[in-house]
């Protein structure tokens, strides 16, 4: 797949995913909601987050790294996109459940930077 296709697939996908986070945030009252709206909501957010940080991660490494080869970093810039993202839900599910303490975030932070740190040493092995 091409840096150009990849980016207009994450574009159109993300684009999708913050309409239907939009849809569940303006027709769904939080006060009559079943879990499922909760899961839809979280799950859509989710999604468009990780889409747009995935796409401003490879736009921001195609800035910064002009001479090489783009497209492996695509990789690198989603598994990113995705830890930001489970910090950011993370978050709001802990604040919606009464748990968002200081030292809480500090170790969803750690255990997200240890599973980041795996995957780089891991991929210097190969």
């Amino acid at each position: 797949m091409t840096l150009k296709r990849y980016l207009i697939l994450m574009t159109v996908a993300t684009l999708v995913c913050w309409v239907a986070w939009m849809i569940v945030l303006f027709r769904v009252n939080p006060l009559e909601a079943e879990v499922l709206n909760f899961i839809f909501f979280y799950l859509a957010f989710f999604l468009a987050l990780t889409g747009t940080f995935s796409i401003l991660g490879l736009i921001f490494r195609i800035w910064l790294v002009k001479h090489e080869l783009v497209i492996k970093h695509a990789g690198t810039a989603f598994r990113q996109a995705v830890w930001f993202s489970i910090l950011i839900i993370g978050s709001l599910i802990l604040l919606k459940l009464g748990l968002l303490i200081w030292w809480v975030i500090v170790l969803l932070i750690f255990i997200l930077a240890i599973l980041e740190f795996f995957f780089l040493s891991y991929q210097h092995k190969i």
